[in-house]
This record gives structure tokens, C-alpha cells and sequence, in this order.
């Protein structure tokens, strides 16, 4: 009971904070994951149309089915739900998404491993899959003309494990998002995670889905294509 109390009490008073849904419960930093979660996996689906690309909604079960890659019955019925974060079926790659610290890496570094080991029991010869490499991305989102710039970056030091980081540039009316994009990086400010989480995900959802601006959002996403 103790411990259920100090993780209710650690969480903020989502339910009272601007640009979220009255009734929602989920915390800011959840909103953020799902975000960093949502965008990188749509762009390596934009980076690679060629390929077949599962994402974090399908498990190893409906990967190794779909995507012709063997006999779905020699998953072990302990694995066949897992769910890596993006699974490239043409490129025999996969990637586990995770924020930029050393504990989500080594956590990271070990859930590939056990997608891997329970996958290439299941394909057949020449499909064997194995951690993606080389992937990497930047995206802004500009809240209103002038206003505070967010950033998420992401890269990948080892394979399969990608990791993505939150960052943040201060207000500086007048001047383009490009020029603020230049500016010294900072951490994402909490009270600034905790307002704009949740319209920083359907912000990107409406950029990726070609879907109108969510409500409250006045400002732009810049996509990677846009930032180079």
C-alpha cells in the first residue's frame, strides 16, 4: 500500500494541467515517451517505403506471420506477444526505443537481445534479423511564432538500441525557428513537459497524419526532412 501511495503521490496533478484532456490521468512524461515513441518509428517508416516495417502495436507472433519470415508456431508461447518498437522485414533489422540515459540503454540492449534470440528461433535460413544500425533524426516543435522551441533527438550508438532525448530552446520573439534551433539546448523545463506533453503528441500525430492541428496549437512541426 505504501508503495502504490508514493507512486500516486510522485505523479503530477495531471488532470488540472493546460492543453490535456480534463479526465486524463496518465502522467506528462508518459505523453512524452509515447510522443518520442510515435514520431520515430512513423520516421523510419517515411525513411524506408520499400520496406515492411511493424511497429510497437504488433507482436512477434503477427512480425514473423506478416512479414513471411518462417513459422510463427516455433515462437515459444512466452515471447509471442512481444512487441519490439520497429521491425524492418525487408532489411532484417529491429530497434528498441529508449530515453537517453545509461539504465534505458542497458535495459534497451538487453529487450533486443531477447527479440532477437526468440525471432531466429522462428525464421527460416538467410532470415536470421539482427539490431539496426545508423539510425538517427532530429525534429523541433515551435508552440507559438517566436515562442519556446522543443527538440527530439535520437541516435543509435549500438545495435537495435535507439535513443531519444527531449530538449528545449527559450522564447526569443521575432526570431525564426532556425536561428532558436542555434540556441544553447537546455533540459525540457518540467512545468513545460507537464503543459504541453499531451499537445506535443497529437501535434505530431496531426504532422505525420496529415490530420489538422490539434486544438491549442498554434505554432509548427518541423519534420526532419524539414531540418536539413
Amino acid at each position: 500500500m505504501l508503495v502504490a501511495a508514493l507512486g500516486a503521490q510522485a505523479q503530477p496533478p495531471s488532470s488540472k494541467l493546460p492543453g490535456r484532456k480534463p479526465d486524463s490521468k496518465e502522467p506528462w512524461d508518459a505523453f512524452l515517451g509515447k510522443a518520442a515513441h510515435y514520431a520515430i518509428g512513423r520516421e523510419y517508416s517515411v525513411q524506408h517505403p520499400s520496406s515492411v516495417v511493424f511497429l510497437d502495436n504488433v507482436n512477434l507472433y503477427s512480425i514473423v506471420k506478416r512479414g513471411k519470415l518462417g513459422d510463427p508456431e516455433r515462437l515459444s508461447e512466452f515471447v509471442r506477444l512481444l512487441r519490439p518498437d520497429i521491425t524492418d522485414t525487408r532489411l532484417l533489422v529491429l530497434f528498441e526505443l529508449k530515453p537517453d540515459d545509461e539504465e534505458s540503454r542497458s535495459e534497451g540492449r538487453e529487450q533486443v537481445g531477447r527479440y532477437l534470440a526468440a525471432l531466429n528461433e522462428a525464421v527460416d535460413p538467410g532470415k536470421q534479423l539482427v539490431g539496426g544500425t545508423g539510425f538517427e533524426g532530429t525534429l523541433f516543435l515551435e508552440f507559438e511564432n517566436g515562442g519556446a522551441l522543443w527538440k527530439l533527438s535520437w541516435r543509435t550508438p549500438e545495435p537495435g538500441v535507439t535513443l531519444y532525448r527531449w530538449s528545449y530552446r527559450r522564447k526569443k520573439p521575432g526570431a525564426s525557428w532556425k536561428e532558436r534551433a542555434a540556441q544553447r539546448e537546455e533540459e525540457l523545463p518540467r512545468e513545460e513537459a507537464e503543459q504541453r506533453g499531451e499537445l506535443a503528441e497529437q501535434a505530431l500525430r496531426a504532422a505525420y497524419e496529415g490530420g489538422e492541428r490539434p486544438k491549442g496549437f498554434q505554432g509548427q512541426v518541423y519534420l526532419p526532412v524539414d531540418c536539413h
